[in-house]
C-alpha cells in the first residue's frame, strides 16, 4: 500500500474513532452528571479530552511509515 493510500484510509479511520470516542465519552458524562458533583464533572471531561490521542498513537506510526 502506498503512501498516500496509507494515509487517506488512516484519516477515515481517524474520523471514525474519534465520532465514536466523542459519543461515548459525552453519554458517559451525561450518565454521570446525576451521581458526581461538578468538580468531579470537570476532572472527567478534562481526563476524557486529553486521553483520546493516545490510542491513535500507532494509526500515526502506520500512517507515516515509508515501506
Amino acid at each position: 500500500m502506498n503512501v498516500r493510500t496509507r494515509k487517506a484510509v488512516g484519516c477515515l479511520a481517524f474520523l471514525a474513532y474519534l465520532a465514536i470516542y466523542a459519543l461515548l465519552a459525552a453519554s458517559l458524562g451525561v450518565a454521570l452528571f446525576p451521581i458526581i458533583p461538578a468538580w468531579a464533572q470537570l476532572i472527567y471531561y478534562a481526563i476524557a479530552g486529553i486521553i483520546w490521542i493516545f490510542p491513535l498513537k500507532p494509526l500515526f506510526g502506520w500512517m507515516n511509515k515509508t515501506q
